[in-house]
């Protein structure tokens, strides 16, 4: 059984699993999106969204935590001045995964894992704000006659 047991092991020692994941996060957070296996994504997804919430807190403190994981100065800045700022109305879910298909090699699922545009938002419009605003103006035959003959 499995219990309170919540990463994957990667087919790696922790050392050189945790390396490959600084790595990657590094690599994610300079370029924007990188393309790697379907559960290496969903590893990183985890470290991604967890620097970006301290990048959000932006204190003294989230940036020495920060700088932990991330293994270039110039990124840590990227993240705490331009990534972060980007993120202040969403709650979450900063990271979005793509499955593009198999490998050749090896036939292992491939996924590009890419930062959330900044302007996106979680969900779209919520369910309440799309019934406020159709529900605001009943359209009824009287009004659809009068908008006529104006």
């Amino acid at each position: 059984m499995r219990h309170r047991k919540s990463h994957r092991k990667l087919g790696r020692n922790s050392s050189h699993r945790k390396a490959m994941l600084r790595n990657m996060v590094t690599s994610l957070f300079e370029h924007g999106r990188i393309q790697t296996t379907d559960t290496r994504a969903k590893e990183l997804r985890v470290i991604a969204d967890r620097l970006v919430t301290l990048g959000k807190k932006n204190t003294v403190h989230a940036k020495r935590r920060a700088a932990r994981t991330l293994q270039s100065r110039d990124v840590l800045v990227k993240l705490f001045d331009e990534i972060a700022p980007g993120f202040d109305g969403r709650h979450g879910g900063y990271t979005r995964i793509i499955k593009i298909g198999r490998r050749h090699g090896d036939a292992a699922p491939v996924s590009v894992i890419e930062l959330m545009p900044a302007g996106a938002v979680a969900g779209g419009p919520s369910r309440s704000a799309k019934l406020s605003s159709t529900a605001a103006v009943p359209v009824t035959k009287e009004r659809f006659d009068e908008d006529q003959e104006g």
